[in-house]
C-alpha cells in the first residue's frame, strides 16, 4: 500500500493530529454510532476505511439554522494498543455531524454526513480537526498492519525488544521493569517503558519515514543494526 501524495522534505517526527485521526478510522474494527438518542455498537467491520461508509460533506457557510430536522450523529472510536502494555487506550476519536441521508448499521450504501468536527484525545491532550485538515491527511500506510506487526514482534521475536532498548538513553532505561512496543507508524516505533509507579513512551525514529508497508522491514533492520553497534546495552531485570 503506497502512500500517494505523501509529504516530502519537511516531514514531522510523528504523525499530525489529522493523520492520527485518519489512521484510527482506517484501522478501526469497531465503532459506536450515536444518533436519535440511541447508541449502536458496530463490530466486526470489514477492515475498510470508515470514510468509505460515511461520506463527509462541508457545512454550509453562515450561521446554522436553529432547527432543520437533520438528526445529529456521532461516531466514536477507541484506539487500543495491540500489545499487553499498561494503559492500553492510545487514543479516542469522535466524529460529529448531522445526517444528510438515513443511517442504518446494515446499510449497503454510504451515509452522507454534514461534518462538524473530529476530536482526537490522547495523553498529549485534545485537539479539534476540521474537514479540510482531514481531507488533506493520509492514513498511515502501516495502520492496517500495525497490530499484526507489533504482536509478531512481541510473540515471535521477544529478544529484539531488549535490543531496541539499547537505543534509549541509559539514565532513562535504567529503572525500567518492562519494555514493550506500543505503537508503530511511518516515522518510527514507540516503546512503552514501564516502571514500578508508572510508564513512559519513547519514540525510536526510523532513518527516514516510509511511504509503503513493504519498506518497514528495512527500516526496522536499520534500527536493530544501530542498536547492535552500541557497546553498552541496557538490560531489563530478570
Amino acid at each position: 500500500m503506497r502512500m500517494s501524495g505523501a509529504p516530502a522534505a519537511s516531514t514531522p517526527a510523528r504523525p499530525t493530529d489529522a493523520e492520527r485521526v485518519r489512521s484510527v478510522l482506517a484501522a478501526a474494527h469497531s465503532m459506536t454510532v450515536v444518533t436519535g438518542g440511541l447508541r449502536t455498537e458496530v463490530r466486526q467491520m470489514d477492515g475498510s476505511d470508515v470514510l468509505g461508509r460515511f461520506h463527509l460533506h462541508p457545512a454550509p457557510a453562515g450561521p446554522e439554522p436553529v432547527a432543520d430536522g437533520r438528526p445529529a450523529i456521532r461516531l466514536e472510536f477507541t484506539d487500543i494498543a495491540p500489545t499487553p502494555v499498561r494503559d492500553r487506550v492510545r487514543a479516542r476519536v469522535t466524529v460529529s455531524g448531522r445526517l444528510l441521508t438515513p443511517y442504518a448499521a446494515d446499510l449497503a450504501e454510504s451515509t452522507c454526513v454534514e461534518y462538524a468536527h473530529a476530536v482526537l484525545e490522547t495523553d498529549r491532550g485534545r485537539s479539534y480537526i476540521g474537514l479540510d485538515e482531514l481531507d488533506q491527511a493520509w492514513p498511515d500506510p502501516l495502520a492496517p498492519y500495525e497490530a499484526g506487526m507489533l504482536t509478531h514482534l512481541v510473540d515471535d521475536h521477544p529478544e529484539l525488544v531488549p535490543l531496541l532498548l539499547r537505543l534509549v538513553p541509559q539514565p532513562t532505561a535504567g529503572t525500567v521493569r518492562r519494555a514493550l512496543p506500543v505503537a508503530m507508524d511511518r516515522y518510527g516505533i514507540t516503546l512503552r517503558l514501564e516502571h514500578h509507579q508508572g510508564h513512559r513512551d519513547v519514540r525510536l525514529a526510523f532513518p527516514t519515514p516510509l511511504d509503503d508497508v513493504d519498506q518497514s522491514g528495512a527500516r526496522i533492520q536499520a534500527l536493530l543494526s544501530a542498536a547492535r553497534r552500541l557497546s553498552h546495552p541496557n538490560t531489563l531485570p530478570a
